[in-house]
């Protein structure tokens, strides 16, 4: 045997341990170079590994698996090819597929691992004296539900299993006299435990550290959405012809933000020990949702980019968040963050500082409200913004004047477009 050790590569400098998420092959598969063989979950990111070389794999560490750098976690055999794996190899898909055919065979229900049953699913199967290991389960890996174990009970309603040569169907009078019997919903208690990915892990530690190690506070503003979303209709045509995205309102907060962020470094500082770092570069981390948790990766020198330019980023960002395909340097960085919980239909919240950084701005829901405008009371579009801040770095009156300055930019965007 010709083995290679597969190891947990090196991840950066701050890691030092990951998690094995899941494998893409299964052991005894045979690869080739370069191939996907499995994802690690890193405190920060999802990243895939790539098989060193082409071979039979022979999985050493379980998916789920806390792992230090440099930790083995597979070898692949170079002597075998795929010309060298025997025929028996293929069996195990020949077992499944007999094992769902109802035909009568010489097989014993004990020689068939009995499927899961959903928790109603379980309940008729026990009503009904019924072997679970001849239903086909439908649900998320042949997982038997409810519908699989209620159509069990019904001969005619089954496609596996035929009792009479001529096909049956039961009149809709029939049908409607046995749907509540099939309908009960059944009262459980179940629960389940399972094991935090690392991703949410890491979110935890961060969010509890943020709360904990700054003085955090939380100031509260409104801006009249009136003039951007004119802006928006007039504009937005010609704007996607020419750079093929929509005009959003994430890129009109990121560029009136990082105007003001260079007019007040200490809103774009970070606390390092008894030092102030400032920066004269806006980095602005956009906090995306996706199924593994939220991540906030930065778009870079957004003092410096154009509005189109800002969207494609924020796109780019999100497809590959989404994706998990982020790289490490892509989540690094940021002086500052904006969060829009506003597309989950929140009207008011106070977001979570992003440590290091020292200030983070929400942005809401858009509501039409009542509002007064020179002695008169008319409806307009408004947003709740607020601004959490580490009071430590930031004072409070220069949270409220950064958010007034803000405003300002977005209720007049022309002053916004014209850098005035």
């Amino acid at each position: 045997m010709s083995a290679i050790d597969i190891k947990v590569p090196p991840m950066g400098e701050s890691i030092t341990e990951v998690t094995l998420s899941k494998w893409l092959k299964k052991d005894g598969d045979i690869i080739k170079m370069d191939e996907t063989i499995c994802e690690f979950e890193s405190d920060k990111a999802t990243l895939d590994l790539p098989a060193e070389a082409a071979g039979q794999l022979k999985i050493i560490a379980a998916a789920g698996s806390d792992l230090k750098i440099g930790a083995l976690i597979a070898q692949i055999d170079t002597a075998v090819t795929g010309s060298d794996v025997p025929i028996v190899a293929s069996a195990p898909p020949t077992a499944i597929i007999e094992s769902k055919a109802p035909a009568a065979t010489s097989t014993t229900p004990s020689a068939v691992k009995d499927p899961i049953a959903s928790p109603a699913a379980a309940k008729i199967i026990r009503e009904q004296n019924l072997a679970s290991n001849a239903i086909v389960g439908t649900g998320k890996e042949g997982r038997i539900t409810k519908e699989d174990a209620a159509s069990a009970t019904a001969p005619s309603a089954s496609n596996e299993i035929k009792i009479s040569s001529v096909p049956v169907s039961p009149t809709p009078a029939v049908a409607k006299a046995k749907a509540p019997l099939v309908a009960h919903q059944a009262f459980t208690r179940t629960e389940r435990r399972e094991k935090m990915t690392r991703m949410r892990r890491t979110i935890s530690k961060r969010l509890v550290s943020a709360k904990n190690e700054t003085a955090m506070l939380t100031t509260f503003n409104e801006i009249d959405m009136t003039e951007i979303m004119a802006l928006r209709v007039r504009y937005q045509d010609q704007f996607v012809a020419k750079y093929g995205i929509k005009l959003g309102f994430m890129s009109l907060f990121a560029k009136a933000c990082s105007k003001v962020l260079l007019e007040m470094p200490e809103i774009n500082a970070f606390v390092d020990g008894e030092e102030l770092i400032y920066h004269d570069y806006v980095d602005i981390s956009i906090a995306i949702s996706t199924p593994n948790g939220l991540v906030v990766p930065p778009i870079k020198n957004v003092e410096s980019l154009k509005f189109h330019e800002i969207e494609l980023k924020i796109k780019e960002l999100a497809d590959k968040a989404r994706a998990n395909k982020l790289s490490l340097e892509e989540m690094s960085g940021g002086t500052f963050t904006i969060t829009n919980g506003g597309i989950f239909g929140s009207m008011m919240s106070t977001p979570i500082l992003n440590e290091p950084q020292s200030a983070i701005l929400g942005m809401h829901a858009i509501l039409d409200r009542p509002v007064v405008i020179e002695k008169e009371i008319k409806i307009r579009p408004m947003m709740y913004v607020a601004l959490s801040y580490d009071h430590r770095v930031i004072d409070g009156s220069s949270s409220v004047t950064f958010l007034v300055k803000v405003k300002k930019l977005l209720e007049d965007p022309m002053t916004l477009m014209m850098d005035l």
